[in-house]
């Protein structure tokens, strides 16, 4: 998506804000891509809920030009900031924050979801409650926000993957988050309750329950 809103802007001579959850490799193609075409390129990111309440949202800002495109947003509730680093400073920091927010929601539902296929998940909740309290809910927190939104979470999984691999880190990590979130069901809330959790954790290991079904006589 963010090449191709690059190539469709070929031509503006304005300055081109990129916001959106790419790897610095891509964001390098996007700002080859609109320089080439006359524009002058920021890298951004953002991290947070849509900013209505002052001090929720920060817009993660870099390049040449980050400075006064922070100032275009002085008053404003969202929190204009200079990422320092390279050009691509900003997508990095996304890609950092997001591959252990996110990349950690997968990997909590894939581990919910591999107990329930062994027949363990009951023994493991009460582990949980005795060792981390926190992560049932947490659990059930990501298979809201997996089907809420986690179509939208495989690209930017993808573009983690791609930004470890140029780091000459493993990719293998947001990779598999990369299919978790694909694999969630698509519901287009994040309605509360079990049964959401269910839903998710039956499209991870859809053959869980014909594979633990009992023998006939």
């Amino acid at each position: 998506m963010a090449l191709d809103v690059a190539w469709a802007v070929q031509g503006f001579g304005g300055l081109f804000i990129d916001a959106n959850a790419i790897s610095p490799a891509t964001a390098r193609e996007v700002a080859l891509m609109v320089e080439d075409g006359g524009a002058t390129y920021v890298d951004g990111a953002i991290i947070g809920p849509p900013p209505v309440a002052a001090g929720s949202t920060r817009l993660y800002l870099s390049g040449a030009n980050a400075p006064a495109v922070r100032a275009l947003f002085a008053g404003t509730p969202l929190d204009a900031r200079v990422a320092r680093g390279g050009v691509t400073a900003a997508s990095a920091v996304k890609m950092a924050y997001a591959g252990w927010t996110k990349g950690t929601a997968a990997l909590l539902l894939a581990m919910r979801a591999f107990a329930r296929a062994e027949g363990v998940e009951e023994t493991l909740l009460q582990e949980w409650a005795l060792s981390q309290p926190p992560l049932a809910d947490r659990s059930r927190g990501a298979a809201r926000s997996a089907t809420a939104k986690g179509w939208r979470w495989v690209a930017e999984m993808e573009e983690i993957a791609t930004s470890m691999t140029a780091a000459g880190l493993p990719d293998g990590f947001h990779q598999g988050a990369a299919e978790i979130f694909r694999r969630a069901p698509r519901t287009g809330s994040a309605a509360a309750g079990d049964d959401v959790l269910d839903a998710v954790l039956a499209a991870l290991a859809p053959t869980w329950a014909d594979d633990r079904s009992p023998a006939p006589d």
